[in-house]
């Protein structure tokens, strides 16, 4: 999984886990200890039922059954400690522990089943993450990649930001994007337009022909199917040429906001003068494709995003100053900035993230030729 995306559950999942599976063993042991020391009028071992109720939260059946086992017999050994008859008390309270644990035994094996299901969904979703939106690799060429991804919606692994980083023949070439709109309409568009600029990638002699290629692609997706989601969707993109031999980049825009180069201290936008439509939305006017070109030499950053980082906003509603941020952390290792957006953006917004987020650090690191 590339560096930036949201990991495994952590500590506080795991400590959270094991307090409930403990919990049936801390109401046992307290209830018992209760009925011991307090005089006899006073009644603890009716609570006996909540043990196995709480083992089916995080035991297996067995496990269930076998809470519910040990609670019967720790009501028998109190009633026999009290002097108290088999019939009908004893049999009564006996018979209402056997009837909870079963009905907690049933609810455990709901549980299990649906917890396998979920196992199942999420490798296939991990799968399907890693066809569509495929893992980076920490140094491309020249250049060493660092990624930032988060969905928006909650548990999510795939949304409509996508990316993707190739090496070509002559020079490694980079798309960041955006579809508009949220869920699987969203996911299904950004995976039609990966799938477009994988194929054109390697045969394109510049980025404007890749540019239409993705037009095209999307274009021949709603013809195929037109009563899809994605046929009515358009995606801000933003492609980069880095060609060998050059300390420069060559930079196209389909309507995206500016990357942000640093150079030493210095950061700066990337300034287009003339912007391409974004993808889906370019036969509503004539244009025609400019290719930006900047000096991009050893040491130097280039900050690709999407506006989930730029438009995040505090209760105030005022924007997240991304790039005030990227000059503050230009001295940081290239490694942390991830991670440094990522809870600074959290930190800031009013809700959190509430949008898809995308961001690709490209490094050029000093002394590689």
């Amino acid at each position: 999984m590339p560096d930036g995306h949201r990991g495994r559950p952590g500590t506080a999942a795991r400590t959270q886990f094991h307090l409930g599976r403990a919990l049936p063993f801390l109401v046992l042991a307290l209830t018992i200890l209760l009925d011991l020391i307090t005089p006899d009028r006073e009644r603890f071992d009716r609570l006996l039922v909540a043990a196995p109720a709480l083992a089916a939260v995080t035991w297996s059946v067995a496990g269930t059954l076998g809470i519910g086992l040990l609670a019967m017999v720790a009501r028998m050994v109190l009633s026999l400690t009290r002097g108290e008859e088999l019939v009908p008390e004893l049999i009564a309270s006996e018979t209402v522990l056997a009837l909870v644990t079963a009905g907690a035994a049933w609810a455990s094996h709901v549980r299990t089943r649906y917890e396998r299901d979920l196992r199942e969904l999420t490798a296939v979703a991990e799968v399907v993450q890693r066809v569509v939106l495929r893992p980076l690799p920490a140094r491309l060429g020249r250049f060493d990649l660092h990624l930032l991804y988060v969905a928006a919606a909650a548990k999510a692994r795939i949304g409509g930001d996508f990316y993707e980083a190739v090496r070509v023949p002559g020079a490694v070439r980079i798309m960041l994007g955006d579809v508009q709109g949220k869920g699987l309409g969203a996911v299904e568009t950004a995976s039609v337009l990966l799938g477009s600029f994988r194929a054109a990638v390697y045969e394109a002699p510049d980025l404007a022909t890749l540019a239409d290629q993705l037009d095209e692609g999307l274009a021949r997706y709603g013809a195929w199917d037109p009563d899809s989601d994605a046929a009515e969707r358009f995606a801000t993109v933003v492609l980069v040429e880095f060609p060998d031999g050059e300390d420069t980049a060559r930079l196209l825009s389909c309507g995206h906001p500016a990357p942000l180069l640093q150079h030493g201290a210095g950061v700066r936008p990337v300034n287009f003068a003339d912007p391409s439509l974004p993808v889906n939305l370019a036969g509503l006017a004539d244009s025609r494709h400019r290719i930006e070109q900047v000096p991009f030499g050893p040491g130097d950053r280039l900050l690709l995003y999407t506006d989930g980082v730029s438009e995040t906003r505090d209760r105030a509603g005022t924007f997240y100053p991304l790039e005030p941020r990227i000059r503050r952390w230009a001295a940081e290792p290239a490694g942390k900035l991830p991670e440094l957006l990522h809870k600074d953006l959290a930190d800031y917004g009013a809700d959190g993230l509430d949008d898809d987020v995308a961001a690709l650090l490209v490094v050029y690191p000093p002394g590689v030729r």
